[in-house]
């Protein structure tokens, strides 16, 4: 089936997934309001500079143009970085060009570590730089929004015309990339890790897939409608989402994840 004879409900589960929105387009390699001012010193309150990482076919600047300037204008030294081609590219080479450029805002900034707050792939993708590349030493947190953690069993992720999307089969529930990231556990010993998820997630099925395992201490699970039943935001505009703001904000300004027992403001 190729994607023009879709239905269009199900045309829009799928460009949900790829970051295609009706709105104007934006290049890589612009920079997001807030980020990448590489003269940027962590203060003492915030002694950890923010790295976002974009989701599947997005760029920094369209990801995080509503984020990025919150977590500036909380205090934080903000980067952000374009990845794998728009993230098409395999996971595991995704997440070299992370621990380049995580080395590269440690070197300039001075810090001793980073927490990182990702979109979709963004949320998952870092674990593979955790376990695998060493980032577990350079990383304070990693803040999921809507991550695809253990992948998706939406099988419209990859329609007919985007097969070079390799990161769209990584990222299918059970995938060899998926089975070895996971084999060993959710979590390693060091970062904390925050998860924020939406029951209106149309693109990481079942949302649930997002959750990671992992003691109290470590990891909190947060389901956006728990605390606000109300909230509509899905998959693609979750990092809009201004109660996200909140939850990230509580996981970045406190020592651990966030607080499983925070009430933010419901919008």
């Amino acid at each position: 089936m190729r994607l023009r004879t879709l239905p269009l409900a199900l045309m829009v589960v799928t460009c949900a997934f790829f970051g295609f929105t009706a709105g104007p387009a934006q290049a890589d390699g612009v920079s997001p309001p807030g980020a990448n001012d590489w003269t940027c010193k962590p203060s003492a309150a915030h002694p950890y500079p923010v790295v976002l990482v974009h989701g599947t076919f997005e760029n920094m600047a369209k990801n995080w143009s509503v984020l990025s300037p919150q977590i500036k204008d909380a205090g934080y030294c903000v980067f952000a970085l374009d990845y794998g081609n728009q993230a098409t590219a395999h996971i595991a080479d995704s997440a070299r060009e992370l621990d380049t450029f995580v080395d590269s805002v440690l070197g300039a900034t001075g810090a001793k570590k980073v927490d990182l707050v990702g979109h979709s792939q963004g949320g998952m993708m870092p674990r593979y730089y955790l376990d695998f590349l060493g980032g577990a030493t350079k990383v304070d947190e990693l803040v999921g929004i809507v991550p695809s953690n253990h992948g998706t069993t939406n099988p419209l992720t990859i329609p007919t015309g985007f097969a070079g999307c390799d990161a769209c089969t990584d990222q299918m529930a059970g995938s060899p990339f998926l089975t070895n990231l996971n084999a060993k556990g959710d979590t390693v010993a060091g970062p904390d890790y925050t998860v924020i998820t939406t029951k209106h997630d149309e693109v990481v099925t079942p949302y649930t897939s997002a959750f990671l395992s992992g003691p109290a201490k470590q990891v909190t699970n947060v389901t956006l409608q728990d605390r606000c039943p109300l909230d509509a935001f899905e998959h693609d505009q979750s990092p809009n989402d201004p109660v996200v703001a909140q939850w990230v904000l509580n996981a970045l300004g406190r020592s651990g994840p966030a607080d499983p027992a925070f009430v933010p403001r419901c919008a």
